[in-house]
């Protein structure tokens, strides 16, 4: 058994594209070369925009691709009474409240500070305002969120990318979301009580979740696993030639699309690989096998990817 353990984890809110498909790509072949064990997991906890079938149409990709794992895949969906039994335990340790604030109060406190990006940092409204959710049930007339009480101190983790990272969670994020109204988990818990029980050591993602690493360590810590926050990897996204992160306003840019077309693997692992800085090989890839011995960390840009119309016109004439 692999020592050290990754994970893949698509969500099957939209198809696998382009930009996705580098990051895997990147987490694949650190995998593979290093001995990492791979999971399968399946992120389908935002109920509203799953898009039925999706899940399978990721898989289907992640295999045209060649991007094979050792377990799952594991869908988050089936994982509620976990995630339930960590907001209870936080809930207990004082770590978590009951909020019963709306987005709209939220964004319209005159006390509440406000992010770089103009994003309303919640002010703490509801922090020590109820004993439990019942009673903020009873009080206030609503279902209420829970969210995550961050102390006010800085975060520091080494990403293995972007290097020594630190920030205050509590005066640049605020109190963050861990359930929704509904008592759907949030992104930021159910990661990290999914990866605890996965045995995830190393995680690959793109450097848009940057900021959210430094709330999941918050939660490592609340729930007693502060010894077992993974390390990370963080890499800059590929984005369209208005450098906006790559989405359906710059085309389709879809695995599936281009498999349609006829495009075949090895023209998409060669663009990908290209991404990657990856030295050229004379004949196809075949297979992502090939590039293993290839990929080199201290190569890769430190800035944006951008996939320009080039990219996909060079992608195109290769169709069948």
């Amino acid at each position: 058994m692999a020592l050290e353990k990754t994970r893949l984890a698509p969500s099957p809110t939209g198809a696998l594209h382009l930009g996705n498909a580098r990051t895997f790509l990147v987490n694949w072949l650190l995998a593979r070369r290093l001995g990492w064990g791979i999971l399968l997991r399946i992120e389908d906890l935002d109920g509203p925009r799953i898009k039925p079938g999706s899940d399978r149409l990721l898989i289907d990709d992640l295999r045209f691709l060649g991007l094979d794992w050792d377990d799952g895949p594991v869908y988050q969906s089936s994982r509620a009474g976990e995630y339930k039994k960590a907001i209870d335990s936080l809930l207990q340790r004082g770590a978590a409240y009951p909020c019963v604030c709306s987005r709209r109060e939220v964004d319209l406190a005159a006390s509440a500070p406000h992010a770089e990006d103009g994003s309303a940092i919640y002010p703490g409204t509801c922090r020590g305002r109820f004993a439990s959710i019942q009673e903020a049930k009873e009080q206030s007339g609503r279902a209420p969120a829970i969210r995550f009480a961050a102390a006010d101190e800085e975060i520091e983790f080494e990403d293995g990318l972007a290097g020594r990272r630190i920030l205050n969670v509590a005066r640049r994020l605020g109190d963050f979301v861990i359930a929704k109204l509904d008592g759907t988990a949030a992104y930021q818990l159910a990661v990290v009580v999914d990866d605890l029980a996965g045995g995830i050591t190393q995680i690959v993602r793109g450097d848009d979740l940057l900021e959210s690493t430094f709330r999941q360590i918050l939660v490592y810590r609340a729930l007693g696993a502060g010894d077992r926050v993974p390390r990370y990897i963080h890499l800059p996204l590929v984005v369209g030639a208005d450098g906006r992160r790559l989405a359906k306003r710059h085309g389709d840019t879809r695995i599936a699309m281009y498999r349609e077309l006829g495009v075949d693997r090895s023209r998409i692992l060669t663009l990908l690989a290209k991404w990657c800085e990856i030295p050229a090989k004379s004949g196809k890839i075949d297979d992502p096998r090939q590039l293993i011995d290839g990929l080199d960390l201290r190569t890769i840009s430190r800035s944006p990817v951008v996939f320009t119309a080039e990219d996909d016109a060079w992608l195109r004439r290769g169709a069948g």
